[in-house]
């Protein structure tokens, strides 16, 4: 490195190919792909995600020094100050490259079973009355499918036109869950109140927990929203196509990370909708709305053995 020093040759050989060319060269570059380039003037030069490879010379590189030294034929002194020159030293002060978003997978709802009998026990099983999960079988926004090899319980998220726009797969056998791809999180599984002009909104972490508070308080005439975790995006999302909506009631899981979300929502509502009103309500009992369910319904069985849970239960 005779007339370069140590700190120069570190700086020259930070900056990238691509970057080098797209600062310096522009007209050297032909795209060949979503994250591909050519170089123009030698055809079997490929740039790809940080890296290039020169087909024609067998061998490749990630640095603009490396490129300008092995395909140019500059000698190292040259290539340094042709990098680190008047012309290259923007470019090094340029942000890194921001990797280029991915297009968002098409949403397709997973293909149902024959027959939704597995999903329906596996509701049951969670204290899931009859009556709340045949509306839901009704409108479509529960049934069975298979995905990866697993029985799945769907629960799935519409737009304001009714079009299918989510849908989230439980495991009914295992532990197993998550969102089928292309799935667009603003519009979360929900259960709309029978009264489709309800000021109230009820948010949950879970579909399971929506269901379970509809069990436990039937005569409560609100809309009932999952999240699908403790984002916001659903309920941002919710409020703003239901501008009628007046009080949240944030019904998130009674555990650090459920509470601290919910005091976090309410924060931003506070600073965002001040005409919303927001309460922090987690479950009185166990760790979720469907916890809470079920040790209504246990409690219930052991002061009347004889009874069944069929319909529903309502907790005063």
């Amino acid at each position: 490195m005779a007339g370069v020093s140590a700190e120069r040759a570190a700086a020259a050989k930070e900056l990238d190919l691509l970057s080098y060319l797209q600062y310096c060269e522009p007209q050297e570059l032909r795209r060949s792909g979503s994250h591909e380039y050519r170089s123009v003037s030698h055809g079997s030069l490929v740039i790809s995600r940080g890296l290039w490879f020169w087909n024609r010379g067998g061998f490749g590189g990630k640095t603009a020094l490396d490129y300008l030294i092995k395909v140019r034929g500059m000698g190292f002194t040259e290539a340094v100050d042709t990098v680190l020159g008047s012309r290259a030293a923007p470019a090094l002060s340029l942000p890194a490259q921001k990797p280029e978003p991915r297009e968002r997978r098409k949403f397709t709802l997973p293909p149902p079973t024959q027959f939704a009998s597995r999903a329906l026990s596996y509701l049951h099983g969670r204290g899931i009355s009859a009556e709340v999960v045949g509306a839901c079988l009704q409108n479509g926004t529960i049934y069975e499918s298979r995905d990866k090899g697993k029985t799945v319980c769907v629960f799935v998220g519409h737009d304001g036109a009714g079009i299918p726009r989510f849908a989230h797969m439980r495991g009914i056998y295992e532990k197993y869950h998550r969102d089928a791809d292309g799935s667009d999180k603003r519009f979360s599984f929900s259960l709309p109140a029978k009264d489709p002009d309800s000021a109230a909104l009820s948010v949950f972490e879970a579909p399971a927990d929506a269901l379970s508070h509809a069990c436990l308080f039937p005569e409560t005439d609100c809309h009932r929203l999952s999240l699908g975790g403790t984002s916001d995006v659903a309920l941002t999302a919710f409020l703003e196509r239901n501008p009628h909506i007046a009080e949240v009631s944030l019904c998130l899981d009674a555990d650090e990370a459920g509470q601290t979300a919910a005091r976090k929502i309410q924060a931003a509502l506070a600073g965002n909708r001040p005409d919303v009103s927001a309460s922090i309500d987690p479950p009185r009992h166990g760790k979720d709305y469907n916890d809470m369910l079920l040790r209504a319904i246990q409690s219930e069985r052991e002061r009347s053995p004889r009874s069944r849970h069929n319909d529903g239960f309502v907790l005063s």
